[in-house]
């Protein structure tokens, strides 16, 4: 079973910025980040394939930015310009194969909570 483990979430002030690590205890061809916040439907905010192939949801193109490790093991979002809408439990998980989207994630981790005061 793979388990993936969340951190670096915590409160900032709009326009700040945090960086969220993601640590797998194997490598898994996809790995993604999405976030929820109560009341509404978990989103996908970027995922990164085998192949370094990367996709953004639009609200976050040009602030957020998805990478991995060189053994691939480990995933990182650097979220800058953070705004209060960004506020969410924010969501690792992986998969063994693509389309790198959420109905294909089939581990996840426990999230870690993201806080944007304006």
């Amino acid at each position: 079973q793979v388990q993936l483990v969340e951190s670096g979430g915590g409160s900032v002030q709009a326009g700040g910025s945090l960086r969220l690590s993601c640590v797998s205890s194997e490598y898994r061809y996809c790995m993604g980040w999405f976030r929820q916040t109560p009341g509404k439907e978990r989103e996908e905010v970027a995922t990164l394939d085998g192949y370094s192939t990367s996709s953004y949801a639009d609200s976050v193109k040009g602030r957020f930015t998805i990478s991995r490790d060189g053994f691939k093991k480990e995933l990182y979002l650097q979220m800058n310009s953070l705004k209060p809408e960004d506020t969410a439990v924010y969501y690792c998980a992986a998969s063994e194969r693509g389309p790198c989207s959420e109905p294909y994630m089939n581990y996840w981790g426990k999230g870690t909570l993201v806080t944007v005061s304006s």
